[in-house]
C-alpha cells in the first residue's frame, strides 16, 4: 500500500506519539515530509522495543517531546530521496542506527562511534530539521535513531538501511538492528571471544541472550549467565550458557571464580547497574576484559585495585557495521544456530505501553510492535 499524500510535500501515516515524559503513547495520525537527500521512506512491518526507547520518558536528557520512538524497525521501501544509491522501492530492509558517514570514525569503519552519534540518533530530530507533524501542524520529533519506527511509515537515513532477502519473516527482523546486533557483536566483534575462553554475561535479556548464543558459537568453554529471573536463567541454559547464577547470591563472585579456575577471561554487563558492573569486573582474572553495553544508570565507584591488570571498555551497537554484520546474523539464523526469534512476542501498535511494561517487568524478552 502506497501512503497517501496530504499535500504536495507531506505523506500520511499513523504513529505512537509520546507527548510528555511521564505520559503514555497515543496512536494518532501524523504526516511526514517526502524523503530528503539520502533518505528512504519505509512502510514498517515490525519494530522491536528496546530499553533505550524509554529514555524520552526521563526528564533532563534534552530529548524533545512530542516524539516518536522506535529504533529496531524492519519494512519495505516505498520511496527514496535524492542521492540514494543501491536502494529501490520494494526492497525489504532492516533499519539500524544512523551515523554521519563523514567523520574520522565513520571513515575508518567504526560508525557505531560516529563523532555525531548523539545528534543523529538520540536527539530525535536528525540534522536536517524536517520532522513529522500532527493534524494541527505541530512538529513531532521523528528521527529517533534515524528512523522513529513506532509508526506505519518512517523516514530512515540511507546509512541506517540494510537490504535483506524477501523470503525472510520481515516483521520479526527488527531486533537485528540493535539488541541482537549489540549482544552478538559485543562478543564476536568487540571482545573477540574465541575457542576455549570463559565469559560471564550479566543480564539474560534482549542483549544478553544473543551474547550468550554468540559466545557458544565462538567456542567459549565456560559461559556463565547471571540474571535474577529463573525463567530467563533456564532459557539462557537452553541457548548456550554452561552455568546460570542469581545476582542476589552473596557468594556470586567466588562461585564464578571457582567455575573458571580463578576468574573469567571476559565479562559483559548488559544491565547498566553499578552493582552488576562491579561484580562483572571483580569476576575477571588478571588480563581479563569487561565490556559495558548501553548507558550506565548511576555513577560507578570501584575499589582502588579493581582495574589492576584488567580492562573495561564501553561498547556501542556491538562495534558493528550493520551492512556487514546483519547479513552475517541472518545467515546464522538460517543455519539454525541464532534462534533470536525465540525471544520475540508481538504486540499491536496500540499496545506499545503494554509492550514496554512487559519488557521492563521481565515478562517478555523482546517485544516486537506490529503497526
Amino acid at each position: 500500500m502506497t501512503p497517501a499524500l496530504v499535500d504536495a510535500n507531506r505523506i500520511e501515516a499513523v504513529a505512537a506519539v509520546l507527548r510528555s515524559p511521564g505520559g503514555t503513547y497515543r496512536v494518532e495520525p501524523i504526516s511526514l515530509p517526502e524523503p530528503g537527500r539520502e533518505q528512504v521512506l519505509v512502510r514498517v512491518a515490525g519494530t522491536g522495543f528496546c530499553h533505550t526507547d524509554r529514555l524520552p520518558r526521563a526528564r533532563g536528557l534534552g530529548i524533545p517531546v512530542p516524539v516518536i520512538t522506535g529504533h529496531e524497525g524492519a519494512g519495505i521501501v516505498e520511496a527514496v530521496g535524492p542521492g540514494v544509491r543501491g536502494i529501490r522501492p520494494g526492497d525489504h530492509v532492516v533499519l539500524s542506527f544512523d551515523s554521519c558517514g563523514r567523520c574520522r570514525n565513520c571513515r575508518s569503519g567504526q560508525p557505531a562511534y560516529c563523532e555525531w552519534f548523539w545528534r543523529h540518533n538520540l536527539s530525535a530530530t536528525g540534522v536536517d530539521g524536517h520532522t513529522a507533524r500532527d493534524v494541527d501542524g505541530v512538529p513531532i520529533a521523528s528521527r529517533w535513531f534515524g528512523q522513529s519506527s513506532f509508526a506505519t511509515h518512517c523516514l530512515a537515513a540511507e546509512r541506517s538501511v540494510v537490504i535483506v532477502d524477501r523470503d525472510l519473516p520481515l516483521q520479526l527482523l527488527g531486533p537485528l538492528g540493535c539488541s541482537v546486533q549489540t549482544g552478538a557483536g559485543s562478543v564476536l566483534l568487540a571482545l573477540r571471544v574465541s575457542r576455549g575462553d570463559t565469559i560471564a554475561v550479566s543480564g539474560a535479556g534482549g542483549v544478553g541472550l544473543p551474547a550468550i548464543i554468540a559466545a557458544q558459537l565462538a567456542g567459549a568453554d565456560t559461559i556463565v549467565a547471571v540474571d535474577p529471573n529463573p525463567v530467563r536463567r533456564a532459557l539462557a541454559h537452553e541457548l548456550g550458557a554452561t552455568h546460570t547464577l542469581d545476582p542476589g547470591d552473596p557468594e556470586l563472585v567466588p562461585q564464578i571464580r571457582e567455575l573458571t579456575s580463578g576468574g573469567v577471561d571476559f565479562a559483559l554487563d548488559t544491565t547498566g547497574r553499578p552493582d552488576a558492573i562491579r561484580t562483572a569486573i571483580d569476576s575477571l582474572r588478571l588480563t581479563g576484559v569487561c565490556g559495558l553495553v548501553g548507558i550506565q544508570r548511576h555513577a560507578l565507584t570501584l575499589s582502588p585495585d579493581a582495574l589492576i591488570g584488567r580492562r573495561v571498555i564501553g561498547i556501542t551497537e556491538g562495534n558493528a557495521v550493520p551492512q556487514l554484520f546483519i547479513p552475517r546474523l541472518i545467515k546464522l539464523w538460517r543455519q539454525g544456530v541464532l534462534p533470536f526469534d525465540r525471544l520475540i512476542e508481538t504486540f499491536q501498535l496500540a499496545e506499545l505501553d503494554a509492550a514496554e511494561r512487559a519488557s521492563v517487568e521481565g515478562a517478555v524478552i523482546k517485544p516486537v510492535v506490529i503497526p
